[in-house]
């Protein structure tokens, strides 16, 4: 766990703030993991993941024979690509890329490494995640979509319904988890697959938010037919594939980052703000919620370099702590924001560009968004209650 930069980590720290500055693209960064609005800003962002990929600052943990620095992978190095990327302005990059990339190494064939990471890296193809569903979003292992084997064409017949479904609008590629075997115990029956969005019987509707943007979409599978050289791992791994995965997206070194900026941007809101003709930073009680939330993103930047260690990432406790704590943070403080602005909160993005560098409406509505993508929190508190501190199990239907 380190929390200040050695010598070489400070000159690799300037080179990554040098290279964002000089090679971000003019695409407008949206709270939140936001699809790219229009060809443009899609054919931008698939060309930023590229360079990222190309200087060694995005998948530099791959193993060496597929474009990564392998046994010279310096976990540090990552940690501060990630910081300085959540302290920039530039985009995320287009899809699932940790997601896919995660698992593809750690369950792919040798086949489907071979023939879907160079496009991966390269940002040719776009992945999304195909987990939840209607009825089963939180108890994930209660999944309906079915995927049954076909002897005569030696393939896959799909059938069900995914939602919430983040880049499906523009991915090229999905990882689907499907029932199987629903004569075993739900756990057991799940299998994983890659499945091409293009493919006949895959229907995408997107879902227009609060925030009036389309980030999810809800996608409908009627008959999909499925090599069976894409399914992932073997019939059954699919839970394995998911928990591995989600555990893997609930490290997260960004967000504490994310959080500090906007606690920063809040400061100078703060500032600007008149009540009574008296700056509202003037205020005691404003200062401490300031200060509260200023800690508060600190600590879960601690949380998430002590999560990136070997032993707390694979821990069952680790993960979700540092998922449950910035994620509700990130409510408090869009909380905060509102509460300050009074009736320049009724603003809404575009409107509030002059408003102290605002966009405090979207943030504060987005911000649910992460006390339930990958894993609520109420589930994030179950897993902590009952793998960490050894509680009995919540009843359970």
């Amino acid at each position: 766990m380190r929390l200040s930069d050695s010598v070489e980590l400070a000159e690799f720290r300037q080179f990554v703030q040098s290279f964002i500055a000089e090679n971000a693209p003019p695409v407008r960064a949206l709270t939140g993991s936001r699809a790219p609005i229009g060809e443009r800003d899609l054919a931008l962002s698939r060309a930023w993941g590229a360079k990222l990929f190309a200087a060694g600052l995005l998948g530099a943990y791959w193993p060496a024979e597929w474009g990564g620095e392998g046994d010279a992978y310096d976990r540090n190095r990552d940690a501060v690509v990630t910081e300085e990327l959540a302290r920039s302005d530039a985009p995320n990059v287009p899809g699932v890329f940790p997601l896919a990339a995660h698992v593809l190494l750690t369950f792919g064939s040798q086949e489907q490494k071979e023939r879907f990471l160079p496009k991966l890296r390269s940002f040719e193809h776009i992945w999304c995640q195909l987990f939840s569903e209607p009825n089963a979003g939180s108890d994930l292992a209660s999944l309906q979509t079915a995927a049954k084997w076909d002897p005569d064409r030696g393939e896959w017949l799909v059938s069900g319904q995914k939602v919430w479904t983040t880049y499906s609008s523009v991915a090229d590629y999905g990882i689907l988890l499907a029932r199987t075997d629903p004569a075993v115990p739900k756990h057991a029956g799940i299998s994983a697959f890659i499945l091409d969005m293009r493919a006949p019987g895959v229907e995408v509707r997107p879902l227009r938010e609060i925030t009036g943007t389309a980030d999810f979409s809800e996608v409908f599978f009627t008959d999909v037919r499925i090599p069976a050289e894409a399914m992932v791992g073997r019939p059954g791994d699919g839970w394995a594939v998911a928990t591995s995965t989600l555990s893997a997206e609930r490290i997260g070194g960004a967000y504490g980052i994310a959080c500090e900026q906007y606690v920063r941007r809040l400061v100078e809101t703060a500032r600007s703000l008149r009540v009574a003709g008296t700056p509202a930073v003037a205020d005691a009680g404003v200062r401490r919620s300031l200060a509260r939330s200023y800690a508060m993103a600190k600590t879960s930047q601690a949380l998430a370099a002590l999560n990136q260690t070997p032993d707390r990432a694979a821990s069952a406790t680790g993960p979700p702590i540092g998922k449950l704590f910035f994620s509700e943070l990130f409510v408090e403080i869009g909380v905060l924001a509102m509460s300050l602005l009074g009736t320049e909160a009724l603003l809404d993005e575009g409107e509030q560009e002059a408003v102290a560098e605002g966009r405090w409406q979207d943030m504060y509505l987005y911000s649910r968004v992460y006390t339930i993508a990958a894993g609520s929190s109420e589930i994030m508190r179950n897993i902590i209650a009952e793998r960490g501190l050894g509680l009995p199990r919540e009843l359970r239907n």
